[in-house]
C-alpha cells in the first residue's frame, strides 16, 4: 500500500510565516514539524494539483472541501493553518483606547 502524503519538498510560507511556523507561536512544535514535512503535499491536495492516492488522502480532500470535520492530526493542523492565514489581521493602537465609532444621527425633519 502506498504511503500517504509523500513528498520530497519542505513546505514554507514566507508570506505569512517568514520566520517559520515554529517561531511564530500559532503552532506547537509538533504541528510546525508536521506542516514543514507534509504541508507541500497537503497544499497540492487542497489545490487539486495532485490526485489523492490513499484512503487517508481522500478523506483529507473531503475535509478541505468542507464535506467532513477534521479528525486526524494532519487534517486538524491543515485546517488550523488555513484558519490562521485567512483570519483578519489584528489591529493594535498605541493609545490603548478603544477606536471611536461614528454614529449616524437621524435627521428626519418633523417641521414643515
Amino acid at each position: 500500500m502506498a504511503e500517504s502524503f509523500t513528498t520530497t519538498h519542505r513546505f514554507f510560507d514566507n508570506k505569512n510565516y517568514p520566520r517559520g511556523f515554529s517561531r511564530h507561536g500559532d503552532f506547537t512544535i509538533k504541528e510546525a514539524q508536521l506542516l514543514e514535512r507534509l504541508g507541500y503535499a497537503f497544499n497540492e491536495l487542497d489545490l487539486d494539483k495532485r490526485e489523492p492516492v490513499t484512503e487517508e488522502e481522500k478523506l483529507f480532500v473531503a475535509v478541505c472541501r468542507g464535506e467532513r470535520e477534521p479528525v486526524t492530526e494532519s487534517e486538524k493542523v491543515w485546517t488550523k493553518y488555513l484558519d490562521r492565514i485567512r483570519r483578519p489581521k489584528r489591529f493594535h493602537t498605541l493609545s490603548g483606547g478603544k477606536p471611536q465609532v461614528d454614529t449616524v444621527e437621524d435627521f428626519n425633519d418633523t417641521d414643515d
